[in-house]
């Protein structure tokens, strides 16, 4: 027999809108499909036995991978078998959804930051209070993207987010000193030199998808702009600053339909001197042949401007059988404890979300101080209670984006009419 709020959770799941976010932004690269390692369905695992299923978005890592082998210490340790099972992370949300509305949800779900407010207004997740997991040392700007309704959803495993990677060697041909570069006008001026010298100034990602969104909000935000108002003065202005880099040739057309990757590829030619990208590059700049450096996104008047956070959460999906949480909440606490925080966020390459384990990071390799840094400043994607609404936000505010940098609409013009589609979807 299902109990009421079995049924209501159900109902919540039936009725749930996927928002699908454009594919993977701003977490480990995956190539798709299901891992061979984990076989075993959530269903068959919810048995009873000693047997406790793990869903993830990492489905590039199989049992020899040094995340696979975590999770098996951690079943060992809680003193059960884990089997495992990794999803490409767009295939990830419909599956849980699938899985919980048929009751066979899987003990712990690990799931990108901002899908969690979609599962857990759907009714399928717990939370952390519920299963008495410690998020007390966990940076409040990283916790913030797993809450919804004032409740937290899950644990922060590591985080991500973006900066500005720079060609050492191009700006000093052009004889940009990189310190002087403090905020969105001083940035403009060092683009303005490296033009002259004949070298390309800066790409970025402004493709119409998330990955657009993901891209501009650290200006959007670092205008002192928020993604309730967009037509705002400082919202407008942050579309007409990249508008006006087209516009000038500081950046290239190409940026309307790059993805992360391909704008990636452009600065590993050597020609450009900026390049907006994230922490998951940072293996790729070390391959470039070429010395780079990395400094956070300026704000419009100085400062690190909120970059959006990427990175995955560790839930516990709602079980009709509730004797199986105890279990669930050990694994979570040792997959997200402090000992072992260092060993998956750098298989992850990702930023540990406490201060203790970064400050190691830091120790370990020093290249990751400024990501520490932007991380710090960074923001969730479905914060301020944005939840399922950031979604319906995110669409128009990349078509706003498109058509102003094509030119066919005025700044002022596409972030108008992306604030009233907006306005509409939200209601």
């Amino acid at each position: 027999m299902k109990s009421a709020a079995r049924s209501r959770r159900a109902a919540g799941v039936g009725l749930a809108v996927l928002a699908v976010l454009g594919g993977p932004v701003a977490c480990s690269s995956s190539s798709g499909g299901v891992d061979s390692s984990a076989s075993t369905s959530a269903g068959q695992a919810a048995g009873g036995g000693t047997t406790y299923t793990i869903w993830d978005p990492y489905p590039q890592y199989d049992k020899s991978s040094e995340w696979v082998k975590l999770l098996d210490k951690c079943g060992t340790d809680a003193g059960v078998k884990v089997e495992r099972t990794g999803y490409d992370t767009s295939d990830l949300t419909n599956k849980a959804l699938l899985a919980a509305q048929q009751g066979n949800s899987p003990d712990v779900l690990i799931v990108d930051n901002p899908v969690v407010s979609t599962l857990a207004e759907a009714g399928v997740l717990t939370t952390t209070e519920e299963n008495k997991l410690d998020v007390s040392a966990i940076a409040p700007n990283l916790l913030a993207a797993g809450q919804s309704g004032g409740k937290t959803y899950g644990v922060p495993i590591g985080a991500n987010t973006l900066a500005l990677y720079y060609n050492k060697d191009v700006l000093k041909k052009a004889g940009v000193d990189i310190s002087s570069v403090k905020d969105w006008a001083s940035l403009t001026a060092a683009l303005t030199k490296v033009k002259a010298a004949g070298k390309k100034g800066i790409t970025f990602s402004a493709i119409g998808t998330e990955e657009g969104s993901f891209q501009f909000l650290p200006w959007l935000w670092g205008s002192g702009a928020n993604l309730t108002k967009l037509d705002s003065p400082e919202g407008v202005s942050a579309v007409a600053l990249w508008a006006d880099w087209l516009k000038k040739g500081y950046a290239p057309n190409s940026v309307i339909n790059n993805t992360q990757t391909t704008s990636w590829q452009e600065f590993a030619t050597g020609d450009f001197a900026f390049a907006e990208n994230g922490t998951w590059q940072l293996a790729n700049a070390k391959k470039a042949g070429f010395a780079y450096g990395i400094v956070p996104v300026p704000g419009k008047d100085g400062g690190t401007a909120p970059a959006p956070t990427g990175g995955e959460f560790v839930s516990i999906p709602v079980q009709s059988d509730t004797g199986r949480y105890a279990t669930a909440q050990k694994l979570v606490a040792c997959l997200t404890s402090a000992d072992n925080s260092l060993t998956t966020t750098t298989t992850l390459s990702y930023i540990a979300p406490t201060e203790q384990v970064q400050a190691k990071q830091v120790a370990a390799t020093p290249d990751l101080k400024v990501w520490v840094e932007a991380v710090k400043a960074a923001k969730g994607r479905t914060s301020d209670d944005l939840g399922t609404k950031y979604p319906k936000i995110s669409e128009p505010l990349w078509g706003a984006v498109q058509a102003a940098l094509s030119g066919s609409k005025s700044p002022q013009e596409a972030m108008a009419a992306a604030q009233s589609a907006a306005a509409s979807a939200i209601q």
